[in-house]
C-alpha cells in the first residue's frame, strides 16, 4: 500500500525508498513485530476470558503436559493478523505472487481457526472432522498450484527446478498443480505435527521463512540469478516482504509462547504458516529446497507415518511416542532443552538450503 509513495519521488528524495524492496521489509517487520508486542496481552486475555479451561490437554500424551491445562489456544491469530497488516502496509498489492501467498495463509488459517474452535468449545482434541480438514485443504492448495502455473514465466510453468544441477527442469506437465497440492498440503500438516512444545514450531518456521524470504529475492533478481545460475522468477522479490512480515510477527508471538508459553500457537497459526511456507515453496520454484530447509517438519511427519504404518502392521511401535519430540520427551529430555536442539537442527538445515543456491 505505501508503494503508491513512490509517485511523489523525484529519484533523490525520501519517498524514493519505498520503491527498494529491501526497505519496505524492513518496514513489514518492524510493523509486524509492533504489532504483536501491542496486541499480544490483550488478544491473550480475550482468548482465556472466551475459552475458559483453554485447549484440551491429551490424556495420552506426556505426562508434563498436563500442568499446561487452562493455556488458552488459537494465538496464531496474533502472527496471521501480524504477517497480514505488514504485507498489505508494505508490499506492492498488484504482485500476484503475494496476493497468491496470502490467500493460502490465511484460507489455511481459516481451517485451523475452525477446528480450534471445535476443540476449545467441545473441550475434546478431535476438532473438524480430518476427511473436511483435508479436503478444503486440497481444494486450496488446488487453486493456488493453478494461480502459480498462470504466473510462472512460459519457460518455467508446471516445470520443476533440481538444486545443484545447472539448469537443470523436469517438466511436470499436468502433475505440476497435484505435485503443488502435496507441497503446500504437506508442508502445513508437517508444521502442524511438530506444533506440540512451548516455542517449537514458531522458530523453525521463522528460520524457513527467513531462508525462503532470501531466496524469493535472490530469483526475482535478474543479477542475482545469472551469478549463481538459478532460475528467474520475475516479481517474486516481493515474497521477501511477507517472509519478513512473518519473521517480525513470530517474534511477537515467541515473546507470549517461549516456555512457560501463555499461549498457543493452535492448528489456526501452525497450518497457515505451513501452508504459507509451502505457497512460497511453489512461487519461487524451489519446492525440494522447502523439503531441505524444512527438514526438521519433514521427519516430525514421517516419525508419525512411519509410527503408525508400524502400528497398524506389526503392533507395535517405532517410537515411544509420535511425533518425534515425544518421543525424546518420554526418553527424559527436558521440554526447553528439545526445543533449543531443535532450533539448532533447523538453523543447520537452512544453511544447507541456503548452500544449494551456490552449489552448481
Amino acid at each position: 500500500m505505501l508503494y503508491w509513495l513512490t509517485e511523489l519521488s523525484d529519484g533523490g528524495d525520501f519517498f524514493n525508498l519505498f520503491r527498494y524492496i529491501t526497505f519496505r521489509a524492513g518496514g513489514a517487520f518492524m510493523t509486524a513485530l509492533v504489532f504483536g508486542f501491542i496486541f499480544g496481552l490483550p488478544l491473550i486475555n480475550v482468548l482465556r476470558k472466551t475459552q475458559g479451561k483453554g485447549q484440551p490437554i491429551r490424556v495420552d500424551g506426556p505426562e508434563g503436559h498436563l500442568t499446561k491445562a487452562g493455556t488458552p489456544t488459537m494465538g496464531g491469530l496474533l502472527i496471521v493478523g501480524a504477517v497480514t497488516t505488514s504485507t498489505l502496509l508494505w508490499a506492492r498489492l498488484d504482485n500476484p505472487y503475494v496476493l497468491m501467498v496470502l490467500f493460502v495463509t490465511l484460507s489455511f488459517a481459516a481451517i485451523g481457526f475452525a477446528d480450534d474452535y471445535a476443540k476449545v468449545s467441545k473441550q475434546t482434541s478431535a476438532g473438524v472432522s480430518g476427511k473436511v480438514r483435508i479436503l478444503l485443504g486440497l481444494s486450496i492448495a488446488a487453486i493456488a498450484g493453478f494461480w502459480a502455473a498462470a504466473v510462472h514465466p512460459d519457460a518455467l510453468t508446471n516445470q520443476l527446478a533440481l538444486p545443484i544441477f545447472k539448469n537443470t527442469l523436469i517438466n511436470l506437465g499436468v502433475f505440476f498443480v497435484p505435485f503443488s497440492i502435496l507441497v503446500i498440503v504437506g508442508a502445513a500438516n508437517a508444521v502442524n505435527l511438530t506444533d506440540g512444545l512451548d516455542g517449537l514450531a514458531i522458530m523453525p518456521v521463522m528460520i524457513a521463512a527467513g531462508t525462503f524470504g532470501v531466496i524469493a529475492y535472490t530469483v526475482g533478481r535478474t543479477d542475482f540469478t545469472e551469478y549463481l545460475d538459478v532460475h528467474y522468477v520475475p516479481d517474486t522479490g516481493e515474497i521477501l516482504i511477507f517472509a519478513a512480515g512473518l519473521i517480525g510477527g513470530g517474534l511477537g508471538f515467541l515473546w507470549y509462547n517461549a516456555p512457560p508459553a501463555a499461549v498457543f500457537m493452535g492448528d489456526t497459526g501452525s497450518l497457515a504458516l505451513g501452508g504459507a511456507l509451502g505457497a512460497i515453496a511453489v512461487a519461487t520454484k524451489h519446492e525440494i529446497v522447502l523439503a531441505i530447509v524444512g527438514g526438521l517438519f519433514v521427519v516430525e511427519a514421517l516419525s508419525v507415518i512411519i509410527q503408525v504404518l508400524y502400528f497398524k502392521r506389526t503392533g507395535r511401535r517405532v517410537f515411544l511416542m509420535a511425533p518425534i519430540h515425544h518421543h525424546y520427551e518420554k526418553k527424559g529430555w527436558a521440554e526447553p532443552q528439545i526445543v533449543i536442539r531443535f532450533w539448532i537442527i533447523s538453523l543447520i538445515l537452512a544453511m544447507i538450503g541456503l548452500a544449494t543456491l551456490k552449489v552448481r
